[in-house]
């Protein structure tokens, strides 16, 4: 089964000829270079493929993307608001090492209570980062900034923290 990454949404159509304008997590200026399509989420769970034409770095967080048979402003306006994922092969090709949305799959290690599991979101908060994983079979949330993270080790894909006491107990 294919795995798709959410990388952020379509925000605007862009121009007559019916670009979109992709807001990204991708952490880098990002052009879509040798990705066949996008993967725009109609209803929720639902991704229909988009096959990119062409696209244009904006900045580190936008991106113009021209999509197939996506020829007007009414028909890219229609595509604005929806969440936009890749497939995991091609989010890898383009993340940014730094960005925090390339920790997606990487396990999450605490100095006292060893692996915790793969992190399974990366939630971008204006002061710290968050991350999801699945913590005896519920969601817990760990936070990710300078006083919990130890290290990343981008080769074995791990997440070193330390957490503060009695974090994991909430949701235990």
């Amino acid at each position: 089964m294919n795995e798709y990454i959410n990388i952020g949404k379509i925000v605007a159509a862009f121009g007559l000829q019916g670009e979109v304008i992709l807001k990204h997590a991708l952490g880098k200026k990002t052009i879509l270079k040798d990705i066949e399509a996008i993967f725009v989420e109609e209803n929720k769970g639902s991704y229909l493929p988009y096959f990119v034409e062409s696209s244009k770095a904006k900045d580190t967080e936008e991106t113009y993307v021209k999509l197939e048979g996506i020829n007007t402003r009414e028909s890219a306006s229609r595509l604005s608001t929806k969440n936009a994922w890749l497939l995991d092969i091609d989010f890898r090709k383009l993340a940014g090492k730094t960005a925090p949305i390339s920790l997606l799959g990487f396990h999450l290690i605490s100095d006292e209570e060893g692996d915790l599991g793969p992190i399974e979101e990366v939630i971008e908060q204006p002061h710290q980062v968050l991350l999801r994983i699945s913590l005896e079979g519920k969601e817990a949330l760990i936070p990710l900034h300078a006083e919990t993270l130890d290290k990343i080790d981008h080769k074995k894909k791990e997440v070193h923290v330390t957490l503060p006491d009695g974090l994991l107990d909430v949701y235990r």
